[in-house]
């Protein structure tokens, strides 16, 4: 077997030997640490699959290792080197911000699939400290750029691999070094994509015409994208290219969440019985909290996760108002979520800076106040490398039993909001917070009506989903009440760093 000094359990060496195997076929050797030049050939596609805690993560990080220890370059969506007819490439992608970042904490340089479709232009100049960073050229010296800000900049990349980062870590901003963007021409090599379970049709696509090589790594017990009938995309694929990891590893003590995410397969397990099993975990182990309320001081970084569109309005209309938010406006530190950018097709590239800085349909935003326009606000984007940034917003503020959103403030056009202090839990796929709150009248609801989703209980799989996005405790919510805040909402424990100013400004086209 070519498996790492690192122990796997059965399947998971199973599974690291046939990607192997099928990188070897296309010129990547594992075993010595050899490569040979990309050849044109067929496309190969396999995905491994398995449940939460089934070690997923584990071996796609160990993957990297191996594929980096033996010359293969790892492309990132912030900076590429001189192009090389003989280098192969590694690019490590997940749907969203904070499902990268999830990654990027454990050490793996992933980042988004929107990203890798489009690359920076940079200043030639800066080019040459991007180069210097990647290990492909001589230390510069910049005018105007101290010694001690490039060994910042190069201690940052070190740990992060990140440019832009390194780039703020000597004070540079992107618009300083990056000239504008475009859309990439030219394929990549192999592709490592991590929750794939929320790939849509157009994504894989897309994925396709770029990577020869893809492997896929998913959770078939999570909820499908709309649209695809409650059918994952690696599910459409032949079973020789399904790996299929079923050991559980868990931490040194039993992880009461993982027990409980797994004790949903039981196809004799009915609600009030889970419901026993909660109570009863969370009797043993401070990990879960049977909670009889919605613990508000929790909602402004995790959101409460629920099933109805009028829950999640209701608890949010309630956190607002325990804190005393006025209508017209926002206070700092309320939770965002971007819905999307309302920009004309003319302002392609303010929508690109824009999605560049993280704010993309999705992203977790925290509110830290008004911009220096009209308009405008100074957001803290959650996951990503350098989170802090100014735009021009419309925020929508929903109301119960009011067809149209209330809208305090909004900008002409720019990065739209919903209120982020609840969220559904299909929205809320890809995501972890330390501390999760699951409202579990509305799993109730969807119990009552009995629907199947792809051959299981909905509420199954809604739980299922819930209770995986918890990484440290579980609060299982079991009454339509909130508790008092303890304080006022913070920003102060967000990095106090300035915010990039992403301007409007009319394209030369326009009329100003």
């Amino acid at each position: 077997m070519t498996v790492p000094a690192l122990q796997f359990s059965h399947d998971q060496a199973e599974a690291y030997d046939r990607i192997a195997e099928l990188l070897r076929s296309v010129g990547v050797d594992l075993t010595d640490g050899s490569v040979t030049p990309p050849k044109p050939g067929k496309q190969q596609v396999l995905a491994v699959t398995g449940k939460a805690g089934s070690g997923k993560t584990l071996l796609l990080a160990e993957l990297y290792k191996a594929l980096e220890a033996g010359g293969v370059e790892v492309v990132s969506s912030d900076f590429e080197g001189r192009k090389r007819k003989e280098r192969r490439t590694l690019a490590i992608l997940a749907p969203t911000n904070k499902a990268a970042s999830v990654l990027r904490m454990r050490g793996v340089p992933a980042t988004t699939i929107h990203r890798i479709l489009y690359t920076p232009v940079y200043d030639p100049e800066y080019e040459r400290i991007a180069e210097w960073l990647a290990g492909s050229g001589e230390r510069p010296q910049i005018e105007g750029l101290t010694d001690l800000a490039l060994d910042r900049a190069h201690a940052f990349y070190q740990i992060h691999k990140s440019v832009p980062g390194a780039f703020a870590a000597a004070g540079l901003r992107g618009s300083d070094f990056i000239t504008g963007w475009k859309r990439r021409e030219e394929g990549l090599d192999i592709g490592f994509i991590d929750e794939a379970s929320m790939l849509d049709e157009k994504q894989f696509n897309d994925l396709k015409e770029i990577f020869p090589t893809l492997v896929l790594f998913g959770d078939p017990a999570q909820l499908a994208p709309v649209g695809l009938s409650g059918e994952m995309i690696f599910e459409r694929l032949p079973a020789p290219s399904r790996l299929v990891l079923n050991r559980i590893h868990r931490q040194e003590a039993d992880n009461p969440i993982l027990d409980l995410a797994h004790a949903l397969a039981d196809p004799e397990l009915g609600f009030e019985a889970f419901e026993r099993m909660v109570e009863e975990a969370a009797r043993k182990d401070e990990r879960v909290v049977w909670a009889p309320r919605v613990e508000v001081d929790l909602m402004a970084r995790s959101p409460v996760l629920v099933w109805r569109n009028a829950t999640r309005i209701r608890l949010i209309n309630a956190f607002r108002a325990v804190h005393g938010a006025p209508e017209d406006e926002l206070l700092e530190g309320e939770p965002l979520i971007c819905d999307g950018l309302e920009l004309p097709l003319k302002h392609r590239k303010k929508r690109l800076d824009l999605e560049a800085r993280g704010l993309i349909k999705g992203a977790q935003v925290i509110y830290l106040g008004p911009g220096r326009k009209p308009g405008f606000s100074r957001l803290h984007v959650m996951g990503a490398e350098d989170p802090q940034v100014s735009a021009a917003s419309i925020v929508k503020i929903e109301k119960p039993g009011e067809e149209e959103p209330f809208i305090p403030f909004a900008a002409r056009m720019g990065a739209v909001f919903l209120h982020g202090a609840a969220v559904t839990i299909h929205k809320a796929q890809g995501s972890q917070w330390e501390n999760v709150q699951v409202f579990a009248p509305d799993l109730y609801a969807a119990a009552r009506m009995g629907r199947i989703e792809a051959g299981q209980p909905l509420w199954k799989r809604l739980a299922y989903v819930a209770i995986t996005r918890a990484e440290q405790r579980l609060f299982w919510v079991v009454r339509a009440r909130l508790s008092k805040p303890e304080g006022p909402l913070r920003v102060d424990d967000l990095r106090a760093a300035p915010a990039a100013q992403l301007v409007l400004q009319p394209d030369s086209t326009e009329d100003a």
